[in-house]
């Protein structure tokens, strides 16, 4: 008997659980993947264990299975959820990326394993509350309260940038899509009112790197998603704020969020700084090109984003790839004249939007609604989600 089942419905009660959050297009997390084998290895090791035998290892397909991840917020995969015996989430780790998720992965079983489960008694009342009486008392002693502490470290971090994004992973490797889309539209070259180049000026907090400050800041702000955007210690909100302030001020962003001039860089100093640094050399673009293109197994560049397309062949791609099912990638080219021009002549395709798989160019609008219509298209993702087999 297999000691991993498959799982399409919410999972048993009375027992303690680890769910690991797959997709067939993330090759590591499938089955046969590095994640999957990890999975395996921990279910293996804690059923040889005698005080783990009732610890229960779950695979779920996230995108089939839709109703599960949206109750566990599952927004990226690989996603392990530690359940204790009451089915209430004990832990919860996002990604797969390095050597200290690993740690907190098999830190996490060995608590959950050792956990004991809480009775509601009278008696366990009563000794909670005289438990509770005696800290208040400690603290009026003068002992912290971790609670104001956590605020105080919120609140330094909120206040360490007039611009403060706290999203999942960087900005140079954001590790879900609508962080991505906040840092392009904050990197972004934004015009004033005078219709000067200007770009923002901003920090960042990757939320995947500290779980209490992303549990606690939800708490703090009282906004329960991320990203989240602050502007000089004030909330503004999350991406969909952000989006609408965008366009509600025509693109004048830097006068939306109010924020003054030391959270700017001029274009013509950034382009000055940019000269006075040695001239790129054409194979730098080519790299950043390859690099782009193979950012995602599936990669569309477009005019604006998925959320927010700019032009209709742009909004048509999108809703035949969301339709087919089909997770992609996108980039905004409007964002980024370099790229526009420099992807023409890498794929020798002189129009927008341009759809990649594996890497390799597929084609436009036309190209892939004639691959729709023949049935190709879909055998052309799953071949690649073979490749590496």
């Amino acid at each position: 008997m297999s000691i991993i089942s498959d799982l399409t419905s919410p999972p048993p009660e009375n027992t303690k659980t680890v769910l690991l959050f797959w997709t067939s297009w993330h090759q590591d997390s499938a089955p046969g993947g590095s994640t999957s084998k990890l999975f395996e290895t921990l279910a293996t090791s804690s059923s040889s264990s005698s005080s783990s035998s009732q610890v229960s290892f779950y695979r779920i397909e996230a995108e089939q299975n839709a109703s599960l991840s949206s109750k566990y917020n599952v927004t990226i995969v690989p996603t392990f959820v530690f359940l204790d015996e009451s089915n209430d989430v004990a832990n919860k780790i996002e990604g797969m990326d390095d050597s200290e998720n690993i740690s907190k992965v098999t830190n996490a079983l060995q608590s959950l394993i050792q956990s004991k489960k809480v009775m509601n008694t009278n008696t366990t009342s009563n000794t909670n509350e005289t438990s509770a009486n005696k800290s208040n008392q400690d603290k009026d002693e003068g002992e912290n309260d971790p609670k104001e502490e956590l605020n105080r470290r919120l609140k330094s971090l909120i206040n360490s940038s007039s611009i403060m994004l706290f999203m999942k992973g960087s900005p140079t490797q954001p590790k879900c899509g609508f962080s991505r889309q906040a840092i392009e539209i904050l990197s972004a070259k934004h015009s004033n009112d005078k219709q000067q180049q200007q770009q923002l000026i901003f920090g960042t907090f990757d939320i995947l790197s500290d779980e209490t400050v992303r549990q606690g800041l939800k708490t703090y702000s009282d906004w329960p998603t991320y990203p989240q955007l602050y502007v000089n210690g004030d909330l503004v909100g999350g991406l969909d704020i952000l989006k609408e302030m965008v366009e509600e001020s025509e693109g004048d962003l830097v006068s939306a969020l109010g924020v003054d001039s030391s959270c700017l860089v001029r274009k013509d100093a950034i382009d000055a700084d940019a000269a006075a640094v040695n001239n790129p050399q054409p194979s730098s673009l080519e790299d950043r090109l390859k690099e782009l293109i193979h950012r995602s197994k599936m990669m569309l560049f477009m005019k604006g984003l998925p959320s927010q397309p700019r032009c209709g062949f742009s909004r048509q791609i999108c809703e035949i790839l969301t339709e087919q099912n089909i997770p992609f990638d996108a980039f905004d080219i409007l964002s980024d004249e370099e790229v526009r021009q420099g992807l023409k002549s890498f794929s020798d395709w002189p129009t927008y939007p341009q759809f990649y798989v594996d890497g390799e160019l597929v084609g436009g609008l036309d190209i892939v609604k004639e691959l729709v219509e023949s049935g190709e298209l879909q055998d052309m993702i799953t071949g690649a989600d073979g490749d590496g087999e």
